[in-house]
């Protein structure tokens, strides 16, 4: 079956040009979504994903209508391709797992993203293993125990409401609440 997707960011925008194309393409079946591409809970994608079937073809009239991010669309196509689907992009002609070379295409854009993912990996660690030669450690800065027991003291108390506790002692409210438990 083939399969069409159409989103919009908000409520005013329309779909109706993604629609007439998806429409034009063949798409039995459209799911469509008003919601911001950033959200990873998307309803209508969800349900899509829980109904389609092996041999199973979606189409988007473009790559920023299915994803905000390189990482989401690897994801998704992975989740696709576990399911036996292909995807199809209308606007980015590269996009197509339907043959041998959109599938070759794909998995190239795919190794150089793993690329740079591993890349950003590598430059982290060394820079920390650069921090840590030169004495420095990573991490949020102890808070002084004498500020602990302080904080402690005012809060058994009960004299002392929470926000003059951490203006006093400079501890937040969550620390506090996590050191009173102890």
């Amino acid at each position: 079956m083939i399969i069409g997707y159409a989103r919009v960011s908000t409520q005013d925008q329309n779909m109706d040009r993604q629609i007439d194309q998806l429409s034009a393409y063949g798409c039995e079946r459209i799911y469509q979504e008003k919601c911001t591409g950033t959200k990873k809970e998307r309803p209508e994608l969800d349900r899509l994903l829980d109904n389609i079937r092996t041999g199973d073809i979606i189409v988007i009239s473009e790559l920023t209508r299915l994803s905000r991010s390189t990482k989401d669309l690897f994801q998704l196509v992975d989740v696709l391709d576990q399911k036996g689907c292909n995807i199809k992009s209308l606007k980015e002609s590269w996009v197509d797992t339907t043959t041998p070379h959109g599938k070759l295409v794909f998995t190239i854009f795919a190794g150089i993203s793993q690329f740079e993912r591993d890349l950003i990996i590598q430059r982290t660690k060394e820079g920390l293993a650069s921090a840590r030669a030169r004495g420095r450690k990573g991490g949020r800065p102890k808070i002084p125990e004498s500020s602990v027991n302080l904080a402690i003291k005012m809060y058994n108390s009960k004299q002392y409401s929470i926000a003059e506790i951490s203006k006093a002692t400079g501890i937040s409210k969550t620390s506090l609440y996590r050191y009173s438990n102890l």
